[in-house]
């Protein structure tokens, strides 16, 4: 080493550290300690998201709306949709669904009414509505299956399959609301087969693979279950009648289904509940919760993201959260009678509610909030910072006695049989099945149901029968509580007006009945169809004109 040279020494730990932190060393040293002492004690507890901002911008927006000459639910005019997708993506997609029941989308071009849109997305709609779709052995009798005159619940059913995965003919026609007796009746599952894509329950995605893509307005179009004369004019007639009560409604219309090469089939086309549809309730200040179909309105503490599982939160994601639901539910679950009839009008607004339950009972649709499909949705006004129950899927209304009233039960039981009997065994037999609709049980009960019948693996359910699948705090308390019976009586009385003694009802149906037979399900199966449902609402209307509750 040269005299001239410099040793250097390494610099000291100490002076690495930057001068400012070596100034305000112990405020920097107490928050180290602190966060260290969180992560100790609480290393394993759950935050939970509270969203407190009243934003009413929906995040995601609409930014290619695709406009067409014809409005997709204009009733008065014909309407054609046709998909055309890749048969071995459709091949795999429901090879995965009978497999596991999954129900993924698969890219498709969609031309409605004229109108052509490229690489939408579409995938299978229903739960127990498609178990005919997944093999024997899968949920309740399907694929041309029916429950035996005399069988008793759990029993074993007889596959009646034409070995093509289509309708067995011999059960089309004669298999459905027949016999007497039976655990359902001789119910009959929806024949769908992957043979007959035209016939199949569809939700049509219009954004799926175009972001911000929407067709009128509208993300989302639903065909729903039935084709060709076993179309659901059950479901249009409850539609169009809902409408007139003031509450939210779907819109609907008949169209043609072509799909690939196949021959076209008669639909039901329904607005689907999704973004859109929650931003045009009133004024769009509020929050639309979808119920699902295995969920419930149970009490599961105070942390929102724990009822996910039983609500779908359809609007305002990440300005708002599920709480309000959650606080609902809490003060539902532990309000007294007497609370309960003082409390209700500070969370739920009443008149809609009474509203929404006389419209249940007047449609004779045990599938409501309390039926085993769970098919309501819960409006939150922000603004008042009150609930209010809207219905949708009607597939199952109509179902049961005619001549109920005002204070009789629209319970499953009921409808499956008569006398509400958890069995099923009642007397009424075929008379209390749905009318004007093709015979089935409701589109979204919750998956993984038994063969045989609904309700645990024994066909009967934790809590015996349907009793474990139905039932809602909400209407029963109101229901039973005499403090609310004039509001009740109130609606119902003006919604029986409405509906029947006004004769809309009749001429709704005979105005449905021809736009299915111009969509082209024009014939026998639809005219006997008709006729029933017309039976059942000449008998509704003369047994309610009766009622000095419901007219006097």
């Amino acid at each position: 080493m040269s005299d001239g040279a410099t040793v250097r020494r390494p610099r000291r730990l100490r002076d690495r550290v930057p001068v400012r932190l070596r100034h305000h060393w112990k405020p920097a040293a107490a928050l180290c300690a602190g966060l260290a002492t969180m992560v100790y004690f609480f290393g394993d507890a759950r935050i939970s998201p509270y969203v407190t901002s009243s934003s009413v911008v929906e995040a995601d927006a609409i930014t290619d709306d695709v406009q067409g000459a014809i409005d997709l639910y204009d009733t008065s005019v014909s309407h054609s949709v046709q998909l055309e997708y890749d048969q071995t993506e459709f091949d795999k997609m429901m090879k995965e669904f009978r497999e596991d029941g999954t129900k993924e989308y698969i890219e498709a071009d969609l031309t409605v009414d004229g109108v052509y849109l490229e690489d939408v997305g579409i995938r299978l709609k229903g739960n127990s509505t498609l178990m005919s779709l997944r093999g024997s052995g899968q949920g309740m009798a399907g694929g041309g299956r029916t429950m035996p005159d005399g069988a008793a619940q759990g029993d074993p059913v007889p596959s009646q399959d034409d070995g093509t995965g289509g309708r067995d003919r011999g059960q089309e026609n004669g298999g459905g609301p027949g016999g007497a007796g039976g655990a359902m009746g001789g119910i009959t599952q929806y024949n769908l087969s992957e043979k007959k894509p035209e016939e199949l329950p569809w939700l049509i995605k219009i954004d799926e693979y175009v972001e911000g893509r929407a067709y009128q307005g509208e993300r989302e179009i639903s065909l729903r279950p039935g084709s060709n004369g076993q179309v659901p004019v059950n479901e249009a007639l409850s539609l169009n009648l809902t409408e007139t009560t003031g509450q939210k409604s779907e819109r609907y219309a008949f169209t043609s289904v072509k799909v690939n090469n196949r021959p076209a089939a008669t639909r039901l086309m329904v607005e689907s509940p999704d973004t859109e549809y929650a931003e045009s309730i009133g004024d769009g200040n509020g929050v639309l919760y979808k119920a699902r179909a295995g969920g419930s309105f149970e009490y599961k503490g105070d942390d929102p993201t724990d009822y996910e599982e039983s609500f779908e939160q359809l609007n305002k994601v990440g300005s708002q959260d599920l709480e309000p639901v959650m606080k609902l539910i809490k003060w539902a679950d532990e309000a007294s009678d007497e609370e309960f009839e003082k409390e209700l009008d500070q969370h739920v607004d009443v008149e809609s509610l009474a509203t929404y339950v006389a419209a249940q009972n007047l449609l004779m649709n045990f599938d409501d909030m309390a039926g085993p499909g769970k098919n309501y949705l819960l409006w939150y006004d922000l603004d008042t910072k009150k609930f209010s129950v809207l219905g949708w899927d009607y597939n199952l209304t109509f179902s049961g006695d005619a001549t109920s009233g005002p204070d009789d039960d629209m319970g499953m039981g009921g409808a499956l049989g008569g006398g509400g009997a958890a069995d099923g065994q009642g007397d009424q037999g075929a008379q209390d099945l749905p009318s004007g609709a093709p015979s089935g049980m409701p589109e979204d009960l919750p998956e993984g149901m038994p063969s045989g019948m609904p309700g645990g693996q024994d066909g009967q359910g934790e809590g015996g029968g349907f009793g474990s699948m139905t039932g809602h705090p909400l209407k029963e308390r109101f229901l039973d509580s005499d403090a609310f019976d004039p509001v009740y009586k109130k609606a119902y009385k003006e919604l029986y007006e409405k509906f029947y003694g006004s004769g809309k009802a009749v001429k709704a149906l005979n105005d449905i009945a021809e736009q299915a037979g111009k969509a082209g399900a024009d014939g026998k199966e639809l005219d006997s169809a008709v006729e029933k449902l017309r039976s059942t609402v000449t008998e509704r209307t003369a047994a309610l004109s009766k009622n000095k509750e419901v007219t006097g």
